[in-house]
């Protein structure tokens, strides 16, 4: 039986739907003939069409308003077709990045819309006139575009959000591992040099130790505080370099020497396994300017891994050749290379990265913080240069840096031997320590070269000292920096104000723990003449109190 049809809609006759398939608004013919043949309520879906575009045709005789409609429902379609499009991209996003449960209200929005429309489009097609709707229509359009306009912009900031937590997230985890690594491994490479400074010496205060046996556990002792002091002095110089508190201090410097004297401080640790240090240079412009302790840093950590992850009678190389000259600047190229056990690829990627260090038996044996790497590249960066890194797992590695550096002129190098051993017995000092083991640590080494000493505890007190004494009864204070009452900088200006030039110009050395290059300069400003820096340096001090006191000897 066939389906019924609503009163007030009778279907098109063949005549009326021959002149449907070429009207004057063909374009929104074409669109509404798109719809399937599907019958909504028994009647045909392209009955309806037809019956729209028969309302539409009834305001012919006024053409503005006769085609206006037309253009408003095609318009209406396009940004129909748009929303729904956009509905379903960003309800997709929502799903995949978003709380899908609180923006699923949101998005009921459009849905509604649709359905507004849809009425819209069959109220014309049944009540035949299209003026009833028009202005719903065109408000529900640019409502629509609207709240997809505010959706899209609210979606894209969720999501937006939602990658920088994530992202924020990743990082938190990834430091909270880092962390977590170093904690790891400095308590590791913390406790074993400690575990040999409090062995040895346990066994030192035996009661049947041999003068020979002393001297080896002594000696012990200080390969591994030495050690410990390296630990300590690598972490503070990264988390200085990280902060950006590091700056290069060029000065003339004879790149072949240098070459040279950083291969003589590891001669001894690589003969000790039997490895053979090769060094060669190949340079016509041998002074440059440049960092000569941040240079040699840098050479030490790769020549010290180089020997580190070296087997007993393996091979140790360091070249410096000069590439090039132009313009009074040389590039230069220093390469060390070894016949270790070579690195993975996977972790190459890794070298650089600060605590980094492959896991492997042979590294598990080896000392290190995983910073060495990472302090020479910033090194190299500050210095304007490259470092690049051939190796291959079971074969060895080679390091190559490359750098341009200004040629400056030849210093006049003075030979000026060694001088002999200078006497300071005589020579009054004042010591200025507040801590007691450092104090008597500090007298003792300082008694033994000779020296007569009185000792303040705190910068107060030295001033003290110094204002009541008689010009010319201390030679020399050696001020301590970080002291309650007074630090050692406001001791030592309040020195330099004494008005009488005796007592304000006598020669003040600090002696402390701030060993930064930064502390030396505030000392200087400070009007102190030298700076020691702590664990005390038996040569060091001498030489520096030598320096100073030349003069008066």
């Amino acid at each position: 039986m066939a389906p019924s049809i609503p009163q007030g809609l009778r279907v098109a006759s063949t005549n009326e739907s021959a002149r449907c398939e070429k009207p004057p608004y063909s374009l929104v013919v074409q669109l509404h003939h798109i719809a399937a043949t599907q019958p909504i309520l028994g009647v045909q879906w392209s009955q309806i069409n037809r019956r729209v575009y028969r309302a539409m045709r009834k305001r012919e005789e006024d053409a503005v308003i006769g085609i206006l409609p037309t253009l408003i429902i095609c318009v209406a379609s396009v940004l129909m077709a748009f929303n729904v499009y956009s509905y379903l991209r960003f309800s997709k996003h929502v799903r995949e990045h978003g709380n899908w449960s609180q923006e699923q209200r949101v998005l009921r929005i459009p849905i509604v819309l649709l359905v507004l429309f849809l009425i819209g489009y069959l109220t014309v097609a049944f009540f035949g006139n299209p003026d009833y709707v028009m202005a719903g229509i065109l408000f529900g359009g640019s409502v629509f575009v609207l709240v997809m306009l505010v959706l899209m912009h609210r979606m894209f900031d969720r999501i937006r959000e939602n990658e920088r937590l994530e992202a924020k997230l990743a990082a938190a985890e990834e430091a909270s591992k880092a962390k977590t690594y170093f904690l790891s491994n400095m308590s590791h490479d913390i406790r074993t040099p400690l575990n040999a400074i409090i062995g040895y010496t346990t066994l030192a205060n035996g009661d049947e130790v041999t003068p020979k046996e002393m001297k080896g556990y002594i000696g012990k002792i200080d390969k591994a505080s030495h050690q410990l002091l390296n630990i300590v002095d690598d972490v503070l110089e990264m988390s200085r370099i990280e902060n950006g508190k590091i700056e290069l201090e060029p000065s003339k410097v004879n790149l072949e020497d240098c070459i040279k004297e950083a291969g003589d401080l590891v001669r001894t640790q690589l003969a000790s396994k039997h490895i053979e240090l090769d060094v060669s240079c190949n340079v016509i412009h041998k002074w440059v300017l440049c960092d000569k302790n941040r240079l040699n840093r840098a050479l030490m950590n790769l020549l010290c891994n180089a020997g580190k992850f070296t087997d007993e009678h393996g091979n140790v190389s360091l070249r410096l050749v000069e590439l090039a000259e132009f313009d009074d600047v040389g590039d230069y190229e220093i390469r060390v290379k070894d016949t270790g056990i070579g690195m993975s690829p996977e972790f190459v990627e890794h070298l650089f990265t600060p605590f980094e260090r492959e896991r492997t038996s042979t590294v598990s044996r080896t000392q290190g913080t995983g910073l060495g790497m990472a302090i020479t590249k910033s090194i190299v960066d500050m210095m304007g240069g490259t470092i690049d890194v051939e190796t291959e797992k079971g074969k060895g590695t080679e390091f190559i840096i490359g750098v341009s550096l200004p040629i400056t002129e030849a210093e006049e190098e003075n030979t000026i031997q060694d001088p002999e051993f200078v006497s300071f017995k005589g020579t009054r000092a004042l010591l200025v320590e507040d801590n007691e083991i450092n104090r008597e640590i500090a007298q003792m080494l300082l008694s033994q070269a000779g020296f007569e000493l009185d000792t303040a505890v705190d910068g107060k007190q030295a001033l003290d000292l110094v204002s009541a004494s008689e010009p010319g009864f201390y030679d020399v204070v050696l001020m301590d920096i970080q002291m309650p009452v007074m630090d050692g900088y406001t001791a030592a200006k309040a020195i330099r104000a004494l008005p009488d030039p005796a007592l304000s110009e006598i020669p003040i050395i600090a002696m402390t723990a701030n060993a930064f290059q930064e502390d030396i300069r505030t000392a200087e400003e400070a009007g102190m003449n030298g700076h020691i820096a702590k664990p005390l340096d038996v040569t060091t001090m001498m030489n520096t109190l030598e320096r100073v006191l030349c003069g008066k000897q």
